[in-house]
C-alpha cells in the first residue's frame, strides 16, 4: 500500500470549495482518467476510470463526511484505496485543500505508476485542477451538507 499526500490553496472561500468537492459527478471535469462518477445515493459512488488504455470500473463508500472540514472513503471494488480530502480556511477567501490517499496498486500499469511516481504527480495535477476549476467559476456547482460518520466494523 502507497500513501499519497497532496494539498493546494485555493482562493475561495471554505465553503465554496467544500461545496463543490461533494459534487462528485464532476470530478471528470478536472480529474485526469476519471471518465464518470455517479452518485448512487448519499454515500455510494460508482467510478469509471480509464488509464494507460485500461478501463476500470469500481464503487466506493463515502465513510465520513462533515461539511466544511472532511470527505473520506475508501473503494469497495477494483482497485484497493481509501483517502481523506481536509478543507483548511486560511482567510475569508482562501482555502488549503489536502488530499491524503492509500492505494494499492492493482496490476501492472498501475506498480509502473507506483514505483515512478506517476501516482502522485496525478494526484497534484488533479489537485491543481481542481484550483483552477473553482477559481475560474468563482462559485460552487451545488453543495452536498449532510453528515455521514459510518460506525466501525465489528473487531476493530
Amino acid at each position: 500500500m502507497s500513501t499519497v499526500m497532496k494539498a493546494v490553496d485555493v482562493d475561495v472561500p471554505l465553503s465554496t470549495a467544500y461545496n463543490q468537492w461533494t459534487q462528485f459527478e464532476s470530478f471528470p471535469e478536472f480529474m485526469e482518467g476519471v471518465e464518470e462518477v455517479r452518485q448512487l445515493d448519499d454515500t455510494h459512488t460508482h467510478w469509471v476510470t480509464r488509464v494507460g488504455g485500461v478501463t476500470r470500473e469500481f464503487d466506493a463508500t463515502i465513510t465520513e463526511q462533515h461539511p466544511d472540514e472532511r470527505v473520506a472513503w475508501t473503494s469497495e471494488s477494483g482497485p484497493r484505496h481509501a483517502g481523506v480530502i481536509t478543507f483548511h480556511r486560511l482567510g475569508p477567501s482562501r482555502t488549503r485543500v489536502t488530499a491524503q490517499m492509500d492505494i494499492d496498486p492493482d496490476g501492472f500499469l498501475e506498480q509502473v505508476a507506483d514505483k515512478t511516481g506517476m501516482l502522485g504527480k496525478r494526484v497534484n495535477g488533479d489537485m491543481h485542477r481542481f484550483k483552477e476549476f473553482i477559481e475560474r467559476r468563482g462559485h460552487e456547482t451545488g453543495g452536498w451538507r449532510g453528515d455521514i460518520d459510518t460506525p466501525p466494523t465489528a473487531g476493530t
